[in-house]
């Protein structure tokens, strides 16, 4: 590995060469999932909503019995890596693991990992193409609104995704509502009012859900979050993904199956609402 173009990494605080990041094989995050984490994405070089962020990966961490730091140490080992990585803009991740454990699901009593990282993000569409899966999200899982790293069943579906020409999959729940994507939350306008699944469907707790739930009440623009078949989202007037790194995205077609605008009239308002919040404030 050229040493000059080499990454570094954030390890336990710790900033290191990618290939000084010494992970054990036994971390229980490598052998059994056992982990938690957060995605966030940068705007003007800052890291955009911070303290939400925190607070959810606090929540996944406490049920899951793992021990975290302190928002402001995170944010102040996340912050030293992007001075030391300085991209345009980034993708920040934290990611929290049990730590060294057995060979088994049972974990150990050593400390536990914290690893960021940061890639260089480049731009984003505005528009997207999904598909819908059969595997169904399991919304009485022990993992139902939690972000953990147990992202196999993630991985499948997007790579069917990639597989037939989308950017996104979108899952069931196991009453075949509309859930949600791999890695983000839907919204649809179907029968002229805008729509989306409530938390009990079994979908995560957005941030950008929870943003994009604000700014309509401020718009004036009334959601209604409801359980949804998953029919309805071939059969909306316009649609659209939210996500940390997606923003506010446009779906135009579901099963290659083109959506009647993309974007909407609602979608075009909500996005432009959204650019204007992550320019007038970092850490709403």
């Amino acid at each position: 590995m050229d040493k000059a173009t080499e990454r570094r990494v954030s390890l336990n605080g710790l900033i290191v060469p990618e290939s000084a990041a010494a992970i054990s094989p036994f971390d229980h995050g490598i052998t059994v999932g056992d982990g938690v984490f957060e995605t966030l994405r940068t705007f003007g070089g800052q890291i955009f909503t911070w303290n939400r962020h925190y607070e959810r990966l606090k929540r996944s961490a406490d049920v899951m019995g793992l021990e975290l730091h302190d928002s402001a140490t995170l944010r102040a080992w996340a912050t030293e890596l992007l001075a030391a990585e300085p991209y345009p803009e980034s993708r920040v991740r934290v990611t929290v693991t049990g730590g060294v454990g057995p060979a088994s699901t049972l974990r150990g009593e050593g400390p536990q990992t914290t690893l960021i990282t940061t890639s260089p993000l480049g731009e984003v569409p505005t528009v997207s193409g999904v598909i819908t899966v059969p595997w169904a999200r399991n919304d009485r899982g022990a993992l139902v609104g939690l972000k953990t790293t147990s992202y196999g069943e993630n991985v499948r579906a997007l790579r069917r995704a990639r597989d037939l020409g989308a950017t996104e999959a979108i899952f069931p729940n196991t009453r075949g509502e509309l859930c949600e994507g791999t890695g983000s939350n839907i919204f649809v306008i179907w029968e002229g009012q805008l729509r989306t699944p409530p938390l009990s469907s079994g979908c995560l707790p957005g941030i950008t859900r929870s943003l994009v739930l604000e700014l309509a009440a401020e718009l004036g623009i009334e959601v209604i979050q409801t359980p949804l078949p998953l029919q309805s989202l071939p059969r909306s007037d316009e649609a659209f993904l939210s996500s940390t790194i997606r923003c506010v995205q446009a779906i135009h077609s579901v099963d290659g199956q083109a959506l009647p605008a993309a974007p909407g009239p609602i979608t075009s308002r909500l996005a432009a609402a959204f650019t204007a919040l992550t320019e007038r404030e970092i850490d709403p």
